[in-house]
């Protein structure tokens, strides 16, 4: 029932967003793909799944070609990850240290900074098949100051089977696509609930002092040295 709610609601906030995407694409065609995938990766939530959807649509009804819709949707992502990579590496210090409202100490700084030198790698390609996540994942790897060109080519490397398999089930279904689009937005109803339950969980994890070590992403913290009595 939540999910129906929830359903019901994002429908009525997402439909105007998605009906005027795909206007912009029915007239602007490949050009339009570009842009609104670039924006959707650059932390602006406007749908993959209708953009993409949608596109596969028209090369089915012959209006755009699966190559043209899959090199910009794959290059659209790809250019608005840079952007939100640069928000958050030249932002890090306004953005996270120095604000009050979202402030983040330079010890969970520190371990995030760790997190994505061990697993960014794997954490961004995956992250781009991702509902929800994909949208701003290039947000903290960018805080995290991982190695650029490292980041742009998992970028790129996940979000070429998001973009096809989109491109591709638009196509197959044709007309159908905007129920493949209802059918496809459970799976963001599923990962924003999995995001809340993870987040109460750090909330609670910090608050009651477990917060992460300044060792190894989740390894135990060293001792400290023991000093010497008149030291």
């Amino acid at each position: 029932m939540p999910l129906f709610v929830l359903a019901s609601v994002s429908d009525k906030v997402l439909d105007p967003i998605v009906n005027v995407a795909t206007d912009f694409i029915g007239s602007a065609g490949v050009v339009a793909v570009f842009l609104l995938m670039a924006l959707e990766s650059a932390c602006i939530p406007i749908p993959s799944e209708a953009i993409m959807l949608f596109a596969g649509f028209s090369v089915a009804e012959g209006e755009l070609t699966m190559f043209g819709i899959v090199t910009a949707g794959v290059l659209g992502n790809l250019v608005g990850s840079w952007i939100a990579y640069a928000v958050g590496y030249y932002g890090r210090l306004d953005l996270l240290e120095r604000n009050k409202l979202i402030h983040i100490s330079p010890k969970h700084l520190a371990w995030a900074d760790r997190w994505f030198e061990r697993y960014g790698a794997a954490t961004v390609f995956f992250s781009r098949m991702l509902p929800i996540i994909r949208t701003f994942i290039s947000l903290p790897a960018g805080v995290a100051k991982m190695p650029f060109w490292r980041f742009s080519a998992y970028t790129l490397a996940g979000s070429i089977p998001w973009v096809l398999m989109l491109a591709l089930i638009g196509k197959s279904v044709g007309d159908n696509w905007e129920d493949w689009r209802h059918k496809l937005g459970y799976l963001d109803y599923v990962v924003a609930v999995a995001i809340v339950i993870g987040v109460v969980y750090l909330v609670l994890k910090r608050r009651r002092g477990g917060g992460p070590d300044e060792g190894e992403p989740g390894a135990p913290a060293a001792p400290e040295a023991v000093r010497s009595p008149g030291s």
